[in-house]
C-alpha cells in the first residue's frame, strides 16, 4: 500500500487576507481560488513553493469553526515547514513580520524556531542542522 497525506485544511476568518499572508508573507504559492456558488464559499489551496502537500485555506461558517481559528492544536504546533535554508526563510519573515515565539536553536534533526501565523497558529519552520553564519 501506498499513501500520501496530499491536504490539510486550516480555518481562517478571511480569505483574502489568508490569501495576502500566506502568498506574500511566507512565499507560498496560490494554486486555487475558485468560487462555488452552491455552497456560497471559495476552495482556496496555497502550498510551499516545490511541496506535493498543500494548505486548504476554509473560511469559518459556525461558531464552532470560528472558536478553532488560531488554536486548531489546542497550543501544540500545528505544521512544520521544512525548507533548504533556514537562515534566509528565518531572516525573510522576520522582516516581514513574522512573529517567532521560539528562538531558533540547532538539533541533531535541524535548526528548528517556532512561529505563528497570522490567526495565532503554531508552526516549526526547520532546515538543516547548521549554527547561523
Amino acid at each position: 500500500m501506498k499513501q500520501q497525506l496530499a491536504q490539510v485544511a486550516i480555518v481562517v476568518r478571511d480569505y483574502d487576507e489568508a490569501i495576502r499572508f500566506y502568498t506574500e508573507v511566507l512565499g507560498f504559492e496560490l494554486i486555487t481560488d475558485e468560487y462555488q456558488p452552491a455552497q456560497d464559499k471559495r476552495w482556496v489551496v496555497v502550498s510551499p513553493p516545490g511541496s506535493s502537500c498543500t494548505l486548504l485555506l476554509a473560511r469559518a461558517t459556525k461558531p464552532e469553526q470560528e472558536a478553532a481559528i488560531g488554536n486548531q492544536t489546542g497550543g501544540r504546533v500545528f505544521l512544520f515547514l521544512h525548507t533548504d535554508d533556514f537562515w534566509r526563510d528565518y531572516d525573510r519573515y522576520r522582516a516581514q513580520g513574522v512573529v517567532f515565539v521560539r528562538e531558533p536553536v540547532v538539533e541533531a534533526y535541524g535548526t528548528v524556531s517556532v512561529f505563528k501565523d497570522l490567526y495565532g497558529n503554531l508552526w516549526d519552520l526547520i532546515g538543516p542542522a547548521v549554527p547561523r553564519p
